[in-house]
């Protein structure tokens, strides 16, 4: 049964259509999810150039994978997973030496994330991070990481994600999600405590 015309066409209907060859569909479900898609990229990209190529190579793979949906689960879930996993992908392709060192912080910078690295919290991390050059320094300390180290400090810290969610999302382990969020977390103190040193030889 198809949807009435004043409704919109459901996933499972626009995914039919597009398995029978009707490609204005898929443009009709990448409308449809845009919103999330860019919401997921949005963490990995650094700028939107790379925001809207990361999208689009997204839905490319989506659309090639699609004969592989079997429906036992929301196709926002499975296109996430996708999602995800494309992004993994792009970091690790990505990964290069990088050139910014900790001299090239601004003091203020410098001061917050020698705070953050004490705090303890979920809340006061929040309140921390809700302003802009928090974000921004945030971003800083993830570029540092390797992307396995990066995507699981993003999914449990910033996505707000479950050990089990993240497991899924990526094709790991629980066991393996914990273990790389430890590592994770560990590599980021040890960027704090070489910014912390960094500091200390500065005012000598």
């Amino acid at each position: 049964m198809t949807a009435p015309q004043n409704e919109e066409p459901s996933d499972a209907e626009l995914i039919a259509r597009i398995l029978e060859g009707d490609d204005g569909a898929f443009e009709q479900l990448a409308c449809h999810h845009k919103p999330r898609v860019f919401q997921i990229a949005s963490r990995y990209a650094r700028n939107e150039h790379e925001l809207a190529d990361l999208a689009q190579e997204i839905f490319v793979k989506a659309y090639f994978a699609l004969k592989s949906f079997r429906g036992d689960a929301p196709f926002e879930h499975w296109l996430s997973r996708i999602a995800v996993r494309a992004c993994y992908d792009h970091l690790r392709s990505r990964q290069r030496k990088r050139e910014t060192t900790l001299s090239e912080l601004t003091d203020d910078q410098a001061a917050w994330l020698e705070r953050a690295g004490m705090e303890q919290s979920t809340e006061q991390r929040d309140a921390m991070a809700s302003a802009e050059e928090a974000k921004e320094l945030l971003n800083w300390v993830l570029e540092r990481l390797s992307p396995p180290d990066r995507m699981v400090i993003t999914l449990l810290e910033l996505e707000d994600k479950s050990v089990r969610e993240v497991a899924g999302l990526m094709g790991w382990s629980q066991t393996l999600v914990k273990v790389r969020a430890f590592r994770a977390r560990k590599a980021m103190r040890k960027i704090i405590e070489a910014l912390q040193a960094s500091e200390i030889n500065e005012t000598r």
